[in-house]
């Protein structure tokens, strides 16, 4: 299989985890994106779900295929949210944000129950930090910004680029209206410790560390999709 149809493979399997009547958060990024397709299909079926995007890319789509979308004011707490991830661990702890929508995703992750990760199997790494960690931030003063989360990154032992996130010839600018900086550490021994310093920059709002979040996570490789649980 190739990477989209491993994807497709680990969205078929997370489909088996939406009941009926469901309040779903729907994640944003590629594998998502396999998700929403099929989701569509289930709901043309009949299957009766209410979702909220956690990106204006997601909501978009949803649209496209028919799928009935809520906001988060409408629908506060939710039974379930599916979403990718750009790296994830054993402990599934991952790194999210590269599609750009970290900071809606943790939101509507942290309104639900439940919150599956479906992934390729690329996607699962011994130690987080290869794939860039993102850091949204406010555009005001994001410079001071850049230099306070270097020097959080020094105190922990870490260093590589700070890079302000560009679309084109632009910045690139989240839903939101934020910046994002990609952090190249290559390498995170302790994410709750990166966390935490990272909590303390006035100017981030947030980062793409979802720590103790997923409950489950689906994989897909050659061999089909399996599943790892949290600890």
């Amino acid at each position: 299989m190739d990477a989209r149809e491993m994807k497709v493979k680990a969205a078929e399997a997370a489909l088996a985890h939406v009941e009926d009547g469901m309040r779903l958060g729907i994640g944003t990024g590629s594998t998502a994106d396999e998700f929403v397709r099929l989701l569509a299909e289930k709901v043309h079926g009949g299957l009766r779900i209410q979702g909220v995007p956690t990106s204006e890319r997601t909501a978009r789509l949803c649209v496209e295929l028919g799928i009935p979308l809520k906001s988060l004011d409408e629908l506060p707490e939710l039974d379930l949210t599916i979403d990718g991830a750009d790296e994830l661990d054993a402990d599934l702890t991952l790194v999210k944000g590269g599609g750009g929508a970290l900071l809606r995703e943790k939101i509507v992750a942290a309104a639900s129950a439940r919150m599956l990760v479906i992934a390729d199997e690329s996607k699962l790494v011994n130690t987080l930090g290869a794939f860039p960690l993102p850091i949204e931030v406010n555009p005001f003063g994001h410079k001071a910004t850049r230099i306070a989360i270097e020097k959080a990154a020094s105190r922990l032992g870490l260093s590589g680029e700070v890079k302000l996130r560009r679309g084109g010839e632009d910045v690139f600018t989240t839903d939101g209206g934020h910046y994002i900086f990609d952090a190249s550490f290559g390498r995170i021994p302790d994410a709750e410790a990166l966390s935490g310093e990272l909590n303390s920059i006035p100017g981030v709002l947030e980062h793409g560390l979802f720590i103790h979040m997923a409950s489950l996570a689906i994989i897909a490789g050659e061999a089909g999709a399996w599943t790892l649980k949290a600890k």
